[in-house]
């Protein structure tokens, strides 16, 4: 089974939303009445039209995606029978665009699915504090009304709730709801209120106020004046208004709705048939939830698990949308009655009586404030695609982080296959914040789903069910006599024999996959036996183990395989999409698995992109479902194709065009920039990628780059997960991204005037404006730093009193010198690029806020390139920060010179138990040897034989590489000799060209396409390795296929190319002079000791071990070690040293404390803290630790002082006393302890401005004297 659409959830409830979701609201939404009762409003359809921007314009423009939504209401005058029919424009309702997302003035934000508890009946039991005994409890929450809670105490009542008023006993409701007297409440419950010891009922009518009754009339009446007296102990109580109280409470639909969700569980938990037109409840419910109470005391029936996710829905964007529009009608509803008892009955129409901003004023208010309204996360397509199918308990009506406790946020056996167990923050929202898992669907009622395949035990007795299956058990005709005996494989004329004698009825076969889907949800599979995906089949399908393993609920037990029901659909269903792309992810420790998960989301996109060589296979799907790439909407002709659009021609003859994105910022500062994978005149089919953008290559997903890397200690430079670079990466731009910076300005009116964006800024030189054009915003192109400016402005400064003299310039000059400043924008410290876009709003064009003239919007693109302070990361949790980027000529290399890109500390391996590092390590580099690409799939990947295989072909093929070097330049050593030939060695550019020259000589002859080979390195390996074992008298075809990419290998085959690597290596040893005497000549266990023997002897690396001989740089002599050397896979994360470092030397001071800011953001000091002085007091450095906490810390004066004298080139002066201590001291007299500073000959010093008057008297025991 393929993947579903990844994003389905999301688009799927917004179209149930436009499509029933808002009919249903107006449709249950009752008619509005006027207070008199004269004029009802009453709404009817709703139509959307198309929306007023496009996707692209709303985010270039700042503006909402939205559509104009219109309702038909209609007005009816109760006295006349008039009606007035009118089409109501409620305002823009904010639409999804394709990808999943919603666009709110121009920045791209997700709606999160809330996992929260479904609405229905549960039970619980809560141990009594004295005596330990399990009481049961339950809770009927609804969708929308009063909670009821039910309890039992230790004496055996039975109490209820109702919204958290006073309890009362449930046989006061249980006469309130009809059944008055004592016997008849009896009767209700005589069959399960059986247990001897504890009579519940009996228990609760002694404690019943009303007991005992005999008239059921007065009864009724006297229980439903008490029940109101409980709720509304304030209001008078009378008999109607108790009666009419419990009416609307429970059992009307404006004021209760269980809701389709909450009918449907109560039914499911009560085990009844489903009423889900039954939205209120009823009282046989509430009789039933006490019946099943008692059941639970008397341990008759279990409990509910809270955390079960078949008690736990997702409220999906639809669903929060429809209850925002809910809440709007409300709103809006108090003011079209208020607006019908003061209108003229002649200007009643329902225009002027609804207000409609109210309605889509909620759903704006929860699209831009409410916490499941998020920023779309849009680092990279991962980061977009899995912020989409996040699941969060958090929210209104969710769980507090504060108060969730471990088992809400704890795995449950119920997420199997419907939230990954694995990815889900490190933070303090652990375990509230999921993801779903990859095959998981939201059905109707908002539970989650998982599919399975269904296993058949019997199939029908007609020919195209039997033919093919193998039967169980014997199959006698009529007569006794033998159709078929078990294990026969059924025929198509042993089918029409069965067939004719079973005529339809049921046949027993061998248990065999069935070719259908089955979506369950959590409470349905927990009682099926379900089967592994990994389950051994065969060709019809059949299961092949007497005792698979299998799950049942939370138990994993190995059960005959007659009785497994069903059975997965993939190894990868239980973890969501970002677990699914980290290989071997099954020999990942779980919390390293959830960091690679997460810090996958965080990798930046980089501009040379690769996909990774060891994938899993899904990183196509997740590209194309993330919507960063473009496919093909038809099949067709590309008539053009540039940096900026596609042009294809259809089937039909008509020309549809591809806009691309160049130089997006998305959300986080990366840059989003799509670019044509397509040519013109190529044929292209509906679905096919025509354009890569940022993260993606050749339309799968790529989120770092594949780089040689060796685990070993180098120097000391990578200690404590410290990561070491070659400089190759930066020279070559490997991990180089882009990220762009948006930076606004608007010319607002102030109360002292205009302000002016200008070039003619005062007191700013010609230097400071030489990118500024005439209006004053810098031109495109230009390359600015921190501290220029983008944008010239000046605003008016407050009038002054102004001097004889400026008045004369005043008028003489008029308002050319008016007294302005200078508030333009400039590039923030720290920052800097190249300015990639400038946009200019201005009113008259735009809709801009009232109040602002003119805005302008500047981007400033950055090319940051990989540097120490970076940080880090493969697929498997291995994180690290880069020390050191080393000279290429001091990386350690391989034997053929070859150096290594990254070099990792091999101790963070083993504690952290994360190997899936290694095993993709080491396809990794027989993948890259031999030129393909690997896709392991998580649970369900390459095998250790298979790498084995893959790293004998690995070896066999450099092992030939190397035999025809040797022989190339034997041939170039003789025609440099002949004097006849042109030839010369010396004017070759490199070792390759020899090679080559040589590669044409031998393969031409076997009709190799020699201009692949110029062009296809890897496949001009692969093809001197197959001659090489032609002549070596192997098969090539099993060994080594001449298309490696779609091959399918046997074990068989497998094994063999480890048997030849072993055989040519031990071959190799005995030609070296190591391996004499040695036979080569037996199987493969016995190849395989023998090779370990030669390597023991010899001292040489076998060549399956997925180590090499490094070389030190440095001296060229080779390590003393192996090490494990191979293509992984290393991203570079968002956690950039350029937005981290920061250095200060004088800036914004607190104005309590003096004391520096702290934070880059507000060019803040480092804190020097308690434990910090307690080093520098340990060192014996005074001075230092002086200078920190007075001048270079909040002595006003000192500072001061020290920074002239610094510019002066003087000595710095002695500190004075710092402003903290001022405080401290201020603190203290608040507090009425008289504090007073003297210095050594015992004057007072003076602390602030007031201490400089006389002081007042001291007392000497530190009190302030009485006045």
């Amino acid at each position: 089974m393929s993947l579903p659409n990844l994003i389905e959830v999301q688009k799927k409830s917004f179209e149930w939303f436009l499509e029933d979701g808002l009919r249903e609201i107006l449709e249950e939404f009752p008619p509005i009445l006027s207070y008199g009762k004269a004029y009802q409003l009453t709404l009817g359809k709703h139509t959307f039209e198309d929306p007023k921007f496009s996707e692209e314009e709303c985010r270039n423009n700042d503006k909402t995606y939205a559509a104009p939504l219109k309702i038909d209401v209609s007005l009816l005058n109760m006295s006349t029978g008039e009606i007035v029919d009118q089409e109501v424009y409620l305002g823009d309702f904010p639409m999804m665009t394709r990808t999943g997302t919603f666009i709110m003035n121009g920045a791209e934000r997700v709606v999160v699915s809330q996992l929260i508890r479904s609405p229905g009946v549960y039970f619980s039991q809560v141990a009594d504090r004295s005596t330990g005994r399990p009481l049961a409890t339950a809770k009927v929450i609804p969708s929308r009304g009063a909670w009821l809670e039910f309890e039992t105490s230790k004496r055996d009542e039975i109490t209820v709730k109702v919204d958290r008023k006073r309890k009362q006993s449930v046989t006061i409701l249980i006469r309130a709801l009809g059944y008055g007297t004592d016997e008849e409440i009896r009767a209700l419950f005589k069959d399960v209120d059986t247990d001897e010891q504890h009579r519940f009922i009996e228990a609760t009518l002694e404690k019943d106020p009303l007991a005992p009754v005999v008239n059921g009339e007065e009864g009724v009446k006297d229980a439903q004046i008490r029940f109101y007296r409980t709720q509304r102990p304030s209001d008078p109580a009378k008999a109607e208004a108790a009666r009419r109280f419990i009416e609307e409470q429970f059992f009307d639909t404006r004021r209760y709705d269980l809701g389709k969700v909450g009918r449907y569980k109560l039914d499911q938990r009560l085990e009844r048939t489903e009423r889900m037109e039954q939205r209120i409840l009823t009282r046989e419910d509430l009789l039933d939830i006490v019946r099943r109470m008692i059941q639970i005391n008397n341990r008759e029936v279990d409990t509910d698990v809270m955390d079960h996710l078949g008690n736990r829905r997702v409220n999906t964007v639809g669903e929060l949308l429809q209850g925002q529009v809910r809440v709007g009608l409300a709103r809006m509803e108090k003011g079209v009655r208020d607006r019908m008892a003061v209108r003229d009955p002649e200007q009643m129409v329902p225009t002027q009586l609804m207000n409609a901003k109210l309605v889509l004023g909620a759903v704006r208010e929860f699209m831009g404030g409410s916490q499941l309204s998020q920023f779309m996360d849009q680092i990279n397509p991962l980061s977009e695609l899995t912020h989409k199918r996040r699941l969060s308990a958090l929210g209104p009506g969710g769980l507090k982080r504060e108060r969730a406790g471990v088992e809400v946020r704890d795995v449950h056996f119920s997420h199997y296959g419907r939230i990954c167990p694995i990815e889900t923050p490190e933070g303090p929202n652990i375990g509230l914040i999921g993801y779903m898992s990859s095959f998981a669907r939201i059905n109707g009622l908002g539970f989650i789903e998982t599919p399975y395949r269904p296993v058949l035990h019997e199939v029908p007795g007609r020919i195209k069910d039997l033919q093919g299956r193998t039967l169980n058990e014997d199959v006698l005709d009529g007569k006794g006599g033998m159709l078929g005996a078990a294990g026969t494989v059924v025929d198509e004329a042993l089918a029409r024999r069965i067939t004719r004698s079973k005529s339809g009825r049921m046949v027993a076969v061998k248990p065999f996959v069935a070719d259908e889907i089955v979506y369950m949800p959590a409470d349905v599979d927990e009682r099926m036996t379900i089967a592994q995906a990994s389950t051994p089949l065969n060709e019809r399908m059949e299961l092949l183990n007497e005792y698979p393993s299998t799950r049942r609920a939370s138990d994993f037990p190995h059960v005959p395989v007659d009785q497994v029901e069903y059975i997965d659909v993939s190894p990868q269903q239980i973890v969501g999409i970002s677990a699914s792309l980290i290989p071997f992810l099954e020999h990942d420790d779980a919390n390293r698995a959830l960091m690679g998960s997460n810090m996958q989301r965080q990798a930046v996109p980089l501009i040379r992109a690769e996909a990774p060589t060891v994938g899993t296979g899904i990183e196509g799907q997740v590209a194309i479902d993330s919507g960063q790439v473009l496919v093909a909407g038809e099949a067709g002709l590309v008539t053009a194709a540039c940096g900026n659009h596609i042009k294809v021609l259809n089937d039909k003859g008509r020309h549809r065009t591809y806009k691309l994105r160049k130089y997006n910022r998305s959300n986080q500062s990366t840059c989003i920039d799509q670019w044509p994978v397509v040519q013109q005149g190529q044929r292209v089919e509906a679905g096919e990628v025509i354009a890569d953008s940022a993260s993606t290559e050749r339309g799968e997903l790529a989120l770092g780059q594949n780089v040689l890397v060796a685990y070993m200690s180098w120097e000391g430079g990578n200690y404590e997960d410290a990561i070491l670079v070659s400089e190759r990466l930066i020279q070559q731009d490997k991990f180089t991204s882009i990220h762009i910076e948006r930076h606004e300005v608007a010319a607002r009116e102030t109360k002292l005037g205009l302000e002016e964006i200008t070039d003619d800024i005062p007191n700013v030189g010609p230097e400071a404006r030489q990118h500024l054009d005439g209006n004053g915003i810098i031109r495109i192109g230009a390359d600015v730093t921190g501290g220029d400016i983008l944008v010239g402005k000046i605003s008016p400064k407050g009038e002054t009193v102004l001097s004889p003299e400026e008045k004369l310039l005043r008028a003489i000059f008029g308002e050319k010198v008016r007294d302005v400043k200078d508030t333009s924008m400039r590039l923030p410290n720290g920052q800097r690029g190249k300015v990639v876009d400038v946009k200019v709003f201005t009113r008259d064009e735009h809709d801009l806020p009232a109040g602002t003239e003119r805005e302008v919007h500047i981007n400033v693109a950055q090319r940051r390139k990989l540097t120490e302070g970076d940080k880090m990361s493969g697929r498997h949790g291995n994180k690290g920060v880069i020390s050191k980027v080393i000279p290429v000529e001091d990386m350690p290399h391989l034997a053929d010179g070859t150096p290594v890109d990254i070099i990792l500390n091999p101790i963070g391996v083993q504690g952290r138990i994360n190997l899936g590092q290694i095993l993709e390590n080491h396809l990794g580099w027989a993948a890259h040897r031999i030129g393909f690409r690997v896709a392991t799939p998580v649970f369900d990947g390459a095998r250790q034989g298979q790498i084995d295989a893959e790293l004998a072909r690995a070896w066999l093929t450099d092992r030939a590489w190397d035999i025809m070097s040797e022989r190339a330049w034997q041939l170039g050593t003789e025609l440099d000799a002949d004097p006849e030939i042109d030839f010369r060695l010396e004017h070759l550019d490199d070792d390759r060209e020899m090679q080559f020259i040589y590669l044409h000589e031998w393969l031409q002859a076997d009709h190799y396409d020699m201009a692949r080979v110029d062009s296809d390195y890897a496949f001009a390996r692969r093809a001197v390795a197959r001659e090489w074992l032609k002549e070596k008298g192997y098969s090539p075809e099993t060994i080594l296929p001449q298309d490696y990419t779609h091959r399918e290998t046997t074990e068989a085959d497998d094994q063999l190319a480890v048997d030849v690597a072993y055989r040519e290596w031990i071959q190799q040893q005995m030609e070296d002079g190591d391996g004499k005497g040695v036979a080569t000549d037996f199987g493969s266990a016995e190849l395989a000791a023998t090779a370990a023997q030669v390597a023991a002897r010899s001292g040489q690396l076998l060549p399956l071990s997925g180590k090499q001989v490094l070389y030190d740089g440095k001296s060229g002599e080779p390590f003393n070690e192996p090490v494990t050397v191979g293509v992984s896979f290393m991203l570079k994360l968002l956690h950039l040293v350029e937005d981290k470092v920061h250095a200060r030397s004088t800036g914004p001071y607190s104005l309590v404390t003096q004391q520096p800011l702290g934070g880059k953001a507000q060019n803040g000091g480092q804190r020097f803290g308690e434990m910090e002085v307690w080093a520098l007091e340990a060192y014996g450095a005074a001075h230092s630790l002086q200078e920190m906490l007075t001048i270079k810390s909040d002595d006003t004066i000192g500072r001061v002082a020290t920074y002239q004298a610094i510019v002066k080139g003087e000595d710095i002066q002695k500190p004075e006393r710092p402003e903290s201590l001022k405080v401290l001291i201020k603190e203290l007299r608040s507090l009425g302890l008289a504090m007073d500073i003297t210095d050594d000959k015992g004057e007072s010093v003076v602390v602030g401005r007031e201490d400089a008057t006389p002081a007042m008297p001291i007392f000497h025991g530190g009190l302030p004297t009485p006045l």
